[in-house]
């Protein structure tokens, strides 16, 4: 849609400086903005009004959190079992449908409630990586043979990787930074090959259901905010962070870096180990580029998600902020694009209205208890799904792009002409740049190659789409 709107002739397609650096802040440009000046996205859940010649946006729905709701575990536990067999089934799956399947909860899930329904072995598509730590092939298969799946497995290489983020960066209207594309795209491929015309994906779960780390970690950080202000700030903090480098131990290092982080308020905390935040946005960026964007606007686009949340719990406001951020903005992004590409419809059980509204009368203590995340879901789901599966921790398509970049010729030709070609548009410091690939060279490979893909894939989609920045 966006490139059919740049295309108008009336449309002067200006990129805009501050969506590239919202781009970099969240390796996405979050909605309503885009990366042209003057053009904006249609907002999750919101509708557009054209009335007597006026345009304005409204809300059409909003969430209500019953976060006191007095129904049984074991009600909600069935109620939620019925529900999922009915959201599998309202995606209408037929002979050339299959699924997805990470060996996650939700992909697990989806999988094994098409299975029922269908009444054969249906197909399920699954991703590997010959890079240790990132292979999750295991889970998969454990999956397949509990459910008895007809289970296709393909192990992407770094000549994938090379070949497909050119491909990538075409189909996207704007900038778009999530790595793993490359393994959803490839699913996507293999099925369209084996004539497989939709694919259910499990995207969502964790976002209704509290599955994401954060959510325990930032749980951790607020019993910090319980305690009385004077007594953090003039008792705690100076006592604490003021120690001498000469004192700090193991101990006294995590208890530095546990008030350090407390400190910060939600949502800021949740952007800590932000690239932007950790550099500073004047060691990454041109002096004259930085002049023209407001580097507020991300973290206020934070707040104002998170402050308008239906909420009281501080997991219900994390997963409503995740609903905008993570889903609409970036997860959803991500798998229903790279499955247009590969000429795929594909579907999102997870997102079943019924199956929302159900989360929705979930209480927040049951979605993660203590630290254990999405406790409800596993309990509900025990007698269901693989032992191995609900006690495995969370890990998804997560793509070793930093680690395989030391070892292919083919992937760093295009990167590092990628980001030769970038430094030559006044947007980064070349100095930055050259330190960013020495980081991700010596150092630590897939935390500084996370930046790398980002900003190769900026390089790749202004190229790709023949657009400059506004200098205006």
């Amino acid at each position: 849609m966006g490139l059919s709107v740049r295309r108008h002739p009336a449309v002067q397609a200006r990129v805009s400086p501050q969506a590239i650096y919202d781009y970099v802040y969240f390796h996405m440009i979050p909605s309503p903005r885009t990366i042209y000046l003057g053009i904006e996205k249609l907002e999750r859940a919101s509708l557009l009004v054209f009335d007597a010649g006026a345009v304005s946006t409204q809300r059409w729905w909003t969430p209500r959190f019953d976060e006191h709701a007095g129904t049984s575990l074991e009600t909600l536990a069935g109620e939620l079992q019925s529900t999922l067999r009915n959201a599998v089934s309202n995606c209408s799956p037929d002979a050339q449908t299959a699924s997805f399947l990470s060996g996650g909860l939700d992909s697990s899930t989806v999988c094994g409630y098409h299975r029922e329904l269908s009444g054969h072995p249906t197909a399920a598509y699954t991703i590997g990586f010959g890079a240790e730590g990132y292979d999750e092939m295991r889970y998969a298969r454990i999956a397949a043979r509990h459910f008895g799946l007809d289970l296709r497995e393909h192990y992407v290489t770094p000549d994938d990787i090379a070949g497909s983020m050119r491909d990538i960066a075409r189909a996207y209207d704007e900038p778009f930074g999530n790595s793993s594309a490359v393994p959803t795209l490839a699913c996507a491929r293999r099925a369209h090959a084996d004539g497989i015309r939709i694919m259910l994906a499990g995207d969502g779960g964790d976002e209704i259901f509290a599955g994401n780390d954060r959510y325990a970690r930032q749980t951790l950080f607020e019993h910090y905010w319980r305690l009385p202000h004077a007594v953090r700030a003039a008792v705690i903090e100076p006592l604490v962070l003021g120690l001498p480098v000469s004192s700090w131990t193991p101990p006294t290092r995590k208890l530095r870096s546990y008030v350090t982080q407390a400190r910060v308020p939600m949502p800021a905390r949740l952007e800590t180990y932000n690239f932007i935040h950790r550099m500073t946005p004047q060691a990454l960026f041109e002096p004259a580029f930085l002049a023209r964007v407001d580097t507020g606007q991300p973290p206020a686009m934070l707040d104002v998600s998170y402050g308008e949340a239906p909420a009281q719990t501080l997991v219900n406001r994390m997963m409503y902020l995740d609903w905008k951020i993570t889903l609409a903005d970036n997860d959803l992004r991500k798998v229903g694009r790279m499955c247009e590409l590969a000429g795929i419809d594909v579907r999102y059980p997870m997102l079943d209205d019924a199956l929302i509204d159900l989360s929705l009368r979930v209480p927040a203590g049951l979605k993660l208890k203590g630290r254990a995340l999405r406790w409800f879901y596993k309990q509900a789901l025990r007698d269901f799904l693989p032992r191995e599966i609900i006690e495995k921790t969370k890990h998804g398509f997560g793509l070793p792009f930093g680690v395989w970049l030391a070892s292919s010729p083919p992937l760093q030709s295009l990167v590092y002409g990628s980001l030769d070609a970038l430094k030559q548009r006044a947007i980064l410091k070349p100095a930055f740049i050259e330190q960013l690939l020495a980081s991700q060279r010596d150092e630590h490979a897939a935390y500084y190659g996370d930046l790398v893909w980002v900003l190769s894939m900026l390089e790749l989609w202004l190229s790709e789409h023949g657009v400059g920045v506004d200098q205006a």
